[in-house]
C-alpha cells in the first residue's frame, strides 16, 4: 500500500462518529430522487461508487426539510417518513464500504421554485437574490419557528435511516443564510438586528435536533467563508459565526464554502480558477475553532489537499466535482495509481447546467456518472475498431475492451488526444493534459490496440474484419466562402495553440466564440497586441457564464478591442474588411501581423458512408456526428454506444 498521504488517510472524529479518512464527498445536486423525495436505485448506485472509491465521508444532496420548499422535482425530502427505508437503503450500501454517511438539511429560501411547489418563496426579508428573479416573502416568525421543528423532525428521520450525522446548509444565499448575513436579514423581532439575532434561527435548529436525536448524532453546518456581495459576510465574520456555532451552539463540524448564487464562479469555479483557491479564508476560519473543518474549492489532487491537513489549516477535504469525474479517488491515492486518475477539467458542461435544469447531472470525464449499473460485460464478445483518438474515441475504445471485446483505436496524428490536445493551451487548462494521459494509460491497461500516425482507409479496416466501428474522427476548422480567405496567408487557431505558427506583435482573432477568446487570452499573456472581430452581438455567447466571467475580464484588463456585429466580407494579409450588422455601414480593421482564423468546427465524417458496405454495425459519435460540439458530447456518445456494442 502506497503512503504518500499519511494525514488524509488517518481517521478523524466528528462528534461520536469516527471517519475513516479525510476525503469528503460534498453534498451536491444530482437530480437523480425521485418525484416523490425518496432516494432512487441511481441515487443509491451514485453514492455507493464513492463509498466504494474510498471516500471516508459522503455527504447526501441538499434535502429538503419542509413541503413548502423544494427547489426542484428531484430534490430529496425529509419531510414524510414514507421516504425512510429508501435513505436507508443508500446508508446500508454505503457503510458497507466503511464509509460514513452526512446527510445536508436544506430550505432553498429565495432560492426555490414557487412554481413547482405551489407556494410564494420566503426568506428572512423580502429581498429578490437577482435581477429577473421572484422577491420572497418575509417568513413570518410563527412560520419560522414551525420551520425549526421541521428540521428537528428530518434530523430524527435520518437518524433512523442509519445516517451517521446530519450537516444544516447555512450558506450560499438559501433560507438560512438570509437569516445569518446582514445583507439580506432586515427584520426587526427576535430574529433580527444584532448578530445574536441573526444567529438565533442556526442555534434553535441545533437545538431541535440535539433534542429530537436524542443528542449522539453529530451536527455540522455549512457556512460561508464570505457572501461575496457588499454588506454581506467577509471572512472575519465568517470566523465569528464558526466560533459562535462551535461555542454557543455546540456543532461538531463546520463545513466552509464561499459565495451567494450571483457569484457562483465562487461555488463551483470554472477551469481557470486555481485549487484551493478558498484554502487562506478557511485557515482564517479554522484559527476560531477547535472542531473540525471541512474545507471546498476545487481541489483534483490529493497533493494539496494532504499539505493543508497536515499543516493544520484544515481537518478534511472535500472534492466535488472530482468525485464526480472520478468515484475512485482515494483508492488510486492510496495504490499509487494517480496517472489513471480522471481529473475534473472544470468545464461545467454536465453537471452544474443540468443540475440547475433539473437534470439528471453528467460529466464530460465521466459519462457514466448515476449510470454505474449501466456498464456490464458484453454478452457476446466482438472486434471493434475506433477511428480517431481524442476523447470521445479513447473513452469508446477503453469501455468497449473493459466490456470484453477485442479493440483497436487508430489515430492518424502521431499523438493521441484529437482537440483535447488544442485544449490544454489556453490558460487554466492544465488538467486537460491529464486528462489525455489518464485516457491513454486506462486504454493500455484495458488492452486496446493503439494504432497512432496510421490512416484509416476503408482497405485497412476491412482488413480488421470488425463486428463493430466506431467513427471519432472529431471536426475540422471551418472555412467560410469570403473572398481572399485561402490566399491571405491566415493562421488557424489550432496551429497557434498547439505551436506549428507563431504570431507576430499585433493580431487579429476572427471569431468571438470560446476558441476566439481562447486564443486572444493565449495571446495576450504573451504580450501579444490583440483585437478581436466577431459577427454576433456577444462576445463569448458560447462560453459557460462562470467561465465567461474571468475570460471577459482577462480581455479587458488586457485591452483586447472586441468589435462585434462585424460580418467579414473580405480577407487581407493584415486583416479584413467587414460591414456592421446593425447600421450596415463597411469598414475595415488592417495593419495586423497575423490574422488568426477562429470561426468555428464542422464535422469530419468522410468514413460512414464506406464503412457500412462491409461493417455490420457503424456508429458516429462526437463532432463526427455534430459539430460544433464538446468534450461531453464526445464521450456521452462514447459511453451511449459503448454500452450498446
Amino acid at each position: 500500500m502506497n503512503n504518500r498521504f499519511p494525514t488524509l488517510f488517518s481517521p478523524i472524529q466528528i462528534g461520536t462518529v469516527t471517519v475513516p479518512n479525510r476525503f469528503v464527498v460534498p453534498p451536491m445536486g444530482n437530480n437523480f430522487a425521485n418525484t416523490d423525495g425518496s432516494l432512487s436505485d441511481r441515487s443509491a448506485a451514485y453514492y455507493e461508487a464513492r463509498a466504494k472509491g474510498g471516500f471516508g465521508l459522503i455527504t447526501i444532496e441538499s434535502t429538503v426539510v419542509y413541503e413548502q420548499a423544494k427547489g426542484g422535482p428531484r430534490k430529496p425530502c425529509l419531510f414524510s417518513d414514507d421516504v425512510v427505508p429508501s435513505f436507508k437503503a443508500v446508508a446500508d450500501r454505503c457503510h458497507a464500504y466503511g464509509a460514513k454517511l452526512s446527510i445536508q438539511l436544506q430550505h432553498a429560501g429565495p432560492e426555490g421554485n414557487s412554481k413547482l411547489t405551489g407556494y410564494p418563496l420566503k426568506a428572512a426579508s423580502a429581498i429578490a437574490p437577482s435581477a429577473g428573479r421572484e422577491i420572497p416573502e418575509a417568513m413570518p416568525t410563527e412560520e419560522v419557528y414551525r420551520l425549526i421543528e421541521c428540521y428537528g423532525d428530518a434530523a430524527r428521520r435520518a437518524q433512523l435511516a442509519g445516517i451517521d450525522m446530519v450537516e444544516i446548509h447555512c450558506a450560499h444565499g438559501y433560507l438560512v443564510s438570509t437569516f445569518v448575513s446582514a445583507r439580506t436579514n432586515k427584520r426587526t423581532d427576535e430574529f433580527g438586528g444584532c448578530f445574536e439575532n441573526r444567529m438565533r434561527l442556526p442555534r434553535l435548529i441545533i437545538e431541535n435536533i440535539r433534542r429530537k436525536t436524542g443528542g449522539n448524532m453529530p451536527i455540522l453546518c455549512r457556512i460561508n467563508a464570505r457572501d461575496e456581495g457588499d454588506g454581506g459576510v467577509d471572512v472575519h465574520d465568517a470566523a465569528a459565526i464558526a466560533a459562535y456555532l462551535e461555542r454557543e451552539c455546540g456543532v461538531d463540524g463546520i463545513h466552509v464554502s464561499r459565495s451567494i448564487h450571483i457569484h457562483d464562479e465562487f461555488m463551483w469555479a470554472p477551469n481557470i480558477t486555481h485549487g484551493g483557491f478558498n484554502a487562506e479564508l478557511v485557515t482564517e476560519i479554522k484559527r476560531a475553532v477547535s472542531v473540525p473543518v471541512i474545507t471546498v474549492g476545487r481541489y483534483t489532487e490529493p497533493q494539496y489537499a494532504e499539505l493543508l491537513v497536515k499543516q493544520g489549516r484544515a481537518d478534511l477535504v472535500a472534492f466535488g466535482r472530482q468525485s464526480i469525474a472520478d468515484p475512485e479517488l482515494p483508492n488510486k491515492a492510496r495504490n499509487g495509481q494517480l496517472e489513471i486518475l480522471t481529473p475534473c477539467i472544470a468545464c461545467l458542461l454536465g453537471c452544474v447546467p443540468n443540475m440547475l435544469r433539473g437534470n439528471p447531472i453528467t460529466c464530460a470525464m465521466n459519462p457514466a456518472v448515476g449510470r454505474e449499473s449501466e456498464v456490464k460485460p458484453a454478452e457476446v464478445k466482438k472486434n471493434v475498431v475506433v477511428i480517431g483518438g481524442g476523447p470521445g474515441g479513447l473513452y469508446a475504445a477503453e469501455l468497449c475492451a473493459r466490456r470484453g471485446h477485442s479493440v483497436t483505436l487508430i489515430e492518424k496524428d502521431a499523438e493521441l488526444g484529437g482537440h483535447f490536445l488544442v485544449a490544454a493551451y489556453p490558460p487554466g487548462k492544465g488538467e486537460i493534459t491529464g486528462a489525455i494521459r489518464s485516457l491513454i494509460v486506462r486504454c493500455r491497461l484495458a488492452g486496446v490496440d493503439i494504432r497512432t500516425g496510421t490512416v484509416a482507409t476503408p482497405e485497412l479496416i476491412a482488413s480488421l474484419k470488425p463486428d463493430a466501428a466506431i467513427v471519432a474522427t472529431g471536426s475540422v476548422p471551418l472555412r467560410l466562402p469570403i473572398p481572399g480567405l485561402e490566399d491571405c496567408g491566415c493562421i488557424t487557431a489550432e496551429d497557434l495553440l498547439t505551436g506549428k505558427f507563431d504570431a507576430g506583435k499585433r493580431a487579429l482573432v476572427v471569431g468571438g466564440g470560446m476558441v476566439g477568446c481562447e486564443a486572444a487570452e493565449f495571446l495576450t499573456e504573451r504580450e501579444h497586441i490583440v483585437d478581436m472581430v466577431e459577427m454576433k452581438p456577444v462576445i463569448g455567447e458560447d462560453i459557460v457564464p462562470e467561465a465567461r466571467k474571468y475570460i471577459m475580464a482577462n480581455l479587458e484588463k488586457h485591452k483586447v478591442n472586441q468589435r462585434v456585429n462585424a460580418r467579414v466580407k473580405q480577407f487581407y494579409a493584415d486583416g479584413v474588411d467587414f460591414t456592421d450588422t446593425v447600421t450596415g455601414e463597411e469598414s475595415s480593421m488592417r495593419g495586423y501581423d497575423t490574422v488568426v482564423l477562429a470561426m468555428g468546427y464542422k464535422s469530419n465524417n468522410t468514413l460512414e458512408e464506406k464503412l457500412r458496405e462491409s461493417v455490420p454495425e457503424v456508429y458516429v459519435i462526437g463532432e463526427a456526428r455534430q459539430a460544433p460540439g464538446n468534450s461531453m458530447l464526445a464521450t456521452g456518445d462514447a459511453f451511449n454506444v459503448a454500452i450498446k456494442i
